[in-house]
């Protein structure tokens, strides 16, 4: 038997539901690969496949896949690429259908495989309502695809981590309980998952950087699991520590970063520029698995509605509290008022602006009710019978309808033998994935020791963001911010600094809210989870930003007192 080359090349060519389309091409042509992986899903994505799939039970998978199949296909078995992806969404074996006969059309021999079980929402254990319930497995069911000699494997709700576990064992061999190796192919897979996000795309420090196009990512991983972060040569954006420390702390909790296959330790994780975009990560530990598989729920939550009013030139405080009472007014004289009424006001109006769009500010009523009448008619009458009988000025941005659903997202925890973990092979037999050899129970990791605090110096009142960059995201409706910085002396201060109480103070919207801080000495960084920022999770939209993407660069604008040194 022909052994394998110690490096595997794996690729990412999606990093979302709707990422550039043809990066699946650019990836194939660009460079060598040997594993080219697809990231589709999403909180907010369930959702949506969830809705396709009341309407039509044929359909619950990522369209926008088989559309780049059809010129892609070829290119990958020509190349000797396999692919690995979740656009199975609710239907897998769907997608797998879809695709044989893509390749029967095409005139490719692809082999095609698919993953199933982690679909629970017929075991009627869920509330009323739920839309959807699927269970995060781990990567073992694409191994046993791969080992049966799948040229592409369909996943449904797998971790985004697990496109890239399940290649690395079915390359090298890693048995279960091969927790260093497996952590690395964890670390390398989250890098990997978001895509252009682990080559300058949404960086804090893109001002030094060509990101107007960034290549998508790959990782060159080995058969100790550590591997390095690069992309094809002549793309644009970059790959560097920074680059790859944003995405690390992107969507993450605490050092333990937990999956179905392994718990990998990110307090573990060094980073090491090996050259010009290349970035080697190494010295991982895994740890067992936990004993329950986490689950993503979906459900229609109510209904909501929104209108955002326009308000130009002088007085806009005076104008914004009339309209708000006379709104409130005839909402509260409506037979039905709705259960939730927001308004926030948008100062982005500038004085004497030399364009009426920049004299202008933004007042944004939001409201939310489990009976569409009651955000409908009610409100949008409310709004726009004040037309010619409010505030000088009086437009909005688009005249209000008649309300949309909005989307919950919650996450319960289901035992693995109540889950079934299937692989079903080229040749169509289905072969049940057994569960891991030993579960550990997740606790947190003590607080390491903190480095010795910069000597007493002259400081600065200055933006937070000139020393230290940010990454930000959501986990249901849950928020994570995380702080990095670039020198050991920008460190030692740092992780003195910005404590729990003290991110309370820089971002008052979270005053009230449970925070936790993670330490992360090795990557010079701190993550910090607010618990409940985002109320039901992205598709509730509950906030001005619903995944909380731009989180950290509010705090990055945040100023507060800065050693002169360090500036």
């Amino acid at each position: 038997m022909t052994r394998r080359p110690e490096v595997l090349r794996v690729g990412n060519a999606s990093g979302f539901y709707g990422d550039r389309f043809d990066a699946v091409r650019e990836m194939l042509t660009g460079g060598g690969l040997d594993v080219l992986t697809g990231d589709y899903l999403a909180e907010l994505t369930m959702l949506i496949l969830g809705r396709d799939r009341l309407k039509d039970p044929a359909t619950g998978y990522a369209k926008t896949f088989l559309r780049q199949m059809e010129s892609s296909l070829g290119l990958a078995h020509d190349k000797g690429v396999r692919i690995v992806t979740n656009a199975g969404g609710l239907n897998p074996a769907g997608l797998a259908t879809a695709l044989r006969e893509l390749a029967r059309r095409l005139g490719v021999p692809v082999r095609v495989a698919h993953v199933q079980g982690d679909d629970l929402i017929g075991t009627g254990q869920w509330p009323e309502g739920t839309l959807t319930a699927n269970a995060y497995l781990g990567g073992a069911g694409i191994t046993a695809c791969l080992d049966a000699g799948a040229d592409v494997v369909v996943t449904g709700r797998v971790t985004d981590a697990a496109l890239v576990t399940g290649p690395a064992a079915h390359w090298f061999g890693w048995g279960p309980q091969a927790y260093d190796e497996l952590a690395g192919a964890v670390v390398a897979g989250h890098v990997l998952e978001c895509g252009t996000q682990a080559t300058g795309g949404n960086y804090s420090f893109f001002g030094a950087h060509d990101v107007r196009r960034p290549g998508f990512p790959l990782a060159e991983i080995r058969r100790d699991g550590s591997c390095v972060v690069t992309k094809h040569p002549g793309t644009g954006g970059v790959v560097d520590t920074g680059t790859v420390t944003a995405q690390l702390l992107y969507e993450t909790g605490g050092a333990r970063y937990a999956g179905p296959d392994v718990t990998a330790r990110l307090d573990t994780v060094t980073l090491t520029r090996e050259g010009p975009d290349r970035v080697r990560v190494s010295g991982v530990r895994g740890e067992a698995p936990p004993p329950a598989l986490k689950t993503g729920l979906t459900r229609v939550g109510g209904w909501r509605n929104e209108v955002v009013f326009v308000l130009t030139g002088l007085d806009v405080e005076a104008k914004a509290e009339l309209v708000r009472a006379q709104v409130e007014d005839a909402l509260d004289a409506a037979e039905a008022r709705p259960a939730q009424v927001r308004w926030e006001l948008a100062r982005t109006d500038r004085e004497d602006a030399d364009t009426e769009e920049r004299a202008s500010a933004l007042l944004r009523l939001v409201v939310r009710d489990a009976d569409a009448e009651k955000v409908g008619r009610a409100v949008s009458g409310a709004a726009v019978e004040l037309a010619l009988g409010s505030y000088p000025g009086f437009h909005v941005t688009a005249p209000p309808g008649k309300g949309a659903p909005y989307g919950v997202f919650s996450a319960a925890y289901v035992p693995r033998a109540q889950v079934p973990h299937v692989a079903v092979l080229p040749d169509g037999t289905s072969r049940a994935v057994p569960g891991p050899v030993r579960t550990r129970p997740l606790v947190p990791v003590p607080a390491p020791e903190l480095p010795r605090p910069l000597p007493s110096g002259p400081t600065r009142r200055a933006p937070l963001g000139l020393v230290a960059g940010a990454r930000s995201g959501d986990k249901g409706g849950d928020a994570n911010v995380g702080l990095w910085v670039r020198t050991e002396e920008a460190w030692r201060w740092l992780a003195h600094h910005v404590t729990e109480a003290r991110l309370r103070e820089l971002l008052p919207e979270v005053r009230d809210l449970p925070v936790t801080r993670t330490v992360l000495p090795r990557l010079r960084a701190l993550n910090f989870t607010v618990t409940g920022l985002l109320g039901e999770g992205v598709a509730s939209q509950a906030r001005f930003d619903p995944q909380a993407k731009a989180l950290g660069e509010w705090l990055r604008s945040r100023r507060t007192e800065i050693p002169e040194a360090l500036l």
